[in-house]
């Protein structure tokens, strides 16, 4: 499995309802999408929740390569690319996946965290305390699921978490979910990843 993010930073003054009204009408389109495990719509406003920036910043869990790969290549990612430019694509070697009690229900706020891995740490008891970190959260309440990843090009983990209520639990930085697309969710596989 492989995490995926890009984020767009939009100026200040943005009007935020532009997106709004973009996942609105598109989001349903990768509602079905092959290879897609979950993709949840996230913005965060400046303002709110401590956000410095306006930002578009959806993620994506793939069930498949050839799914993420389908979506790059074509016309789903070319319409951002068309609209707001080419960004910076962040991919994950996804560790530990945890469905959590909340998982039944519609996430409100998703909360992503990044921890940069310093050159001395010991990778495996690393990343035995990574997905144990992420069973751990998926036990709190309102977790809808969990995730824990490492670029190891860039030996950064990331914790992503979706959750059913607004004020999450967790540390990080908050987004809104406009949306969560979610055709392979049931067979994404769960606990560590080796």
């Amino acid at each position: 499995m492989h995490a995926m993010q890009y984020e767009i930073t939009l100026p200040a003054d943005y009007d935020m309802g532009v997106i709004r009204h973009r996942v609105e009408s598109k989001g349903h389109l990768l509602d079905d999408f092959p290879g897609l495990g979950l993709k949840a719509f996230l913005i965060r406003e400046r303002g709110a929740n401590g956000s410095p920036v306006n930002q578009y910043a959806p993620f994506y869990l793939w069930n498949t390569t050839e799914g993420m790969n389908s979506f790059l290549w074509g016309p789903g990612f070319r319409g951002i690319v068309d609209d707001f430019g080419r960004p910076m694509v962040q991919n994950w070697t996804v560790l530990a996946y945890e469905e959590g009690g909340a998982a039944a229900t519609v996430p409100r706020a998703a909360v992503r965290r990044r921890q940069r891995i310093a050159e001395p740490t010991p990778l495996t008891e690393f990343v035995d305390e990574l997905a144990h970190e992420a069973a751990r959260l998926s036990r709190k309440e309102g977790a809808v699921s969990v995730l824990t990843a490492v670029d190891p090009r860039t030996w950064e983990a990331v914790h992503f978490s979706l959750w059913d209520h607004a004020s999450p639990e967790a540390e990080g930085e908050v987004f809104e979910v406009l949306h969560v697309s979610a055709p392979e969710r049931e067979k994404l596989p769960r606990g560590r990843h080796w």
